[in-house]
């Protein structure tokens, strides 16, 4: 089951995507010699004016053949005979369309289970921004310059641009009046970390979040993971492993842990680190959703839409940059993968909301299938782009067999690169 879902979510983003390559290409009046739903030998097809319709026997993504795309074709329904600006919009429909469907997802998800505000809900006294004057209740509008629609987008900030003892200007809403502060990071003292959080409640000590690069990451503990015991001492609930930490501070000294994995006992030595100048302002911003307006859904959508754009961007340059380990990338099996965790944590939730947490997961996906297809790199979408911008400039159209030789040095590249995420999936597994 946890394939076919996952096969299915593949299938229907790339299939959005080839069908916006599909209505342009008509529009535009270009020849589609085939359209297909699939990959691989074709199991059922039919023939409808000068195009083939057809099932492939590989249910992953889909594909939009067009004629006269990479050669020269005297013919008034090629590709290669259409306008720069005709062509254009036929090589961007499909991230266009890419784009499209999250939106349409988060008009669905935001409309069932709304949105989360960047709301203060907590500012302890004596915290760095219990002094620079928020106060619980309040709704942040800017964090270090960046405008601020959820209190996700203040978590992903803070993850791409770790606090230091940089000061942060933070504006933000109280009683419909707009302030802006200045929030000066504490230094922490030195303290021994794990890496996670948890819920100190009265369920099991289910990890929710993993820090890249920590004592539980390092180990190879994902989020979902249940703790159950520490040294010997049973942990049944979060309370539980609250109270075993504040009785037992954190030190140099290896912890022995048991845990489930999906409903599998391990056991792992891992050793806390040591952590030395590091700041904080408190965890004070509301990540929880509340229900809006219908008016207040379509608007939040775009902005949903746009935080999921950042988000790629943002991530792509964290992986170029080098800052990314590589257990930190995934490719379709990782996805998969992920697919499967929401499966089995929204098990006993029901139905709609494992649908709805799919329909969130997708939006990330089919932005990320956007965006990664407008990247400027040969072979992808963004890359053929770039040479009709240069026949634009030109006024005249660069050789196909020189384009074709440079798209496939990148299809050749984008190759090597999956042969190496698929690696590192498949190595995570074990």
């Amino acid at each position: 089951m946890k394939i076919l879902v996952f096969i299915l979510i593949l299938g229907i983003l790339v299939f959005i995507h080839e069908l916006g390559h599909f209505l342009l290409a008509k529009a535009n009046g270009i020849t589609v010699t085939e359209f297909s739903l699939g990959m691989g030998p074709r199991i059922a097809s039919f023939v409808k004016g000068k195009t083939r319709y057809s099932l492939k026997i590989l249910p992953i993504g889909g594909s939009c053949l067009m004629l006269g795309e990479d050669e020269d074709i005297e013919d008034d329904g090629a590709f290669n005979k259409k306008g720069i600006w005709a062509r254009f919009s036929v090589l961007f429909a499909g991230a266009f369309f890419n784009f499209v469907l999250p939106f349409i997802l988060a008009v669905i998800v935001i409309g069932a289970v709304g949105l989360d505000y960047p709301d203060v809900i907590s500012a302890p006294e004596g915290s760095a921004i219990y002094e620079a004057g928020l106060r619980e209740g309040d709704r942040i509008t800017k964090f270090d310059g960046k405008k601020i629609r959820f209190g996700r987008e203040i978590d992903m900030y803070l993850f791409f641009n770790p606090v230091s003892e940089k000061p942060i200007d933070i504006s933000y809403v109280r009683d419909k009046e707009i302030y802006t502060t200045t929030v000066y990071p504490k230094r922490l003292p030195p303290f021994y970390q794990l890496g996670i959080q948890y819920v100190a409640g009265l369920n099991p000590a289910e990890i929710n979040v993993i820090e890249p690069n920590f004592p539980f990451d390092e180990a190879g503990i994902v989020v979902g993971d249940v703790i159950t015991s520490i040294n010997g001492t049973s942990i049944n609930t979060g309370q539980d492993l609250a109270k075993y930490f504040g009785e037992n501070p954190l030190s140099d000294e290896p912890l022995s842990i048991t845990y489930l994995h999906k409903d599998k006992e391990k056991q792992v030595l891992i050793t806390p680190r040591l952590v030395e100048n590091s700041y904080s302002l408190g965890h004070f911003y509301n990540m929880y959703r509340e229900k809006v307006s219908s008016i207040k859904t379509l608007k939040y959508s775009f902005f949903e839409l746009k935080y999921n754009i950042v988000n790629t961007l943002e991530s792509l340059k964290y992986m170029i940059s080098g800052r990314a380990s590589i257990d930190q990338i995934s490719g379709p099996v990782g996805i998969a993968g992920m697919v499967g965790d929401i499966l089995e944590t929204t098990e006993k939730e029901g139905a709609g909301i494992t649908i709805l947490t799919l329909a969130n997961f997708s939006i990330m996906l089919s932005a990320n299938l956007g965006v990664v297809n407008l990247l400027p790199f040969p072979a992808l979408d963004g890359g053929r782009l770039v040479f009709l911008v240069i026949e634009a400039i030109r006024r005249k159209p660069i050789s196909k067999d020189k384009e074709a030789m440079v798209h496939f040095v990148g299809l050749v590249l984008l190759m090597i690169l999956m042969v190496v995420v698929l690696y590192n999936d498949i190595r995570k597994l074990f």
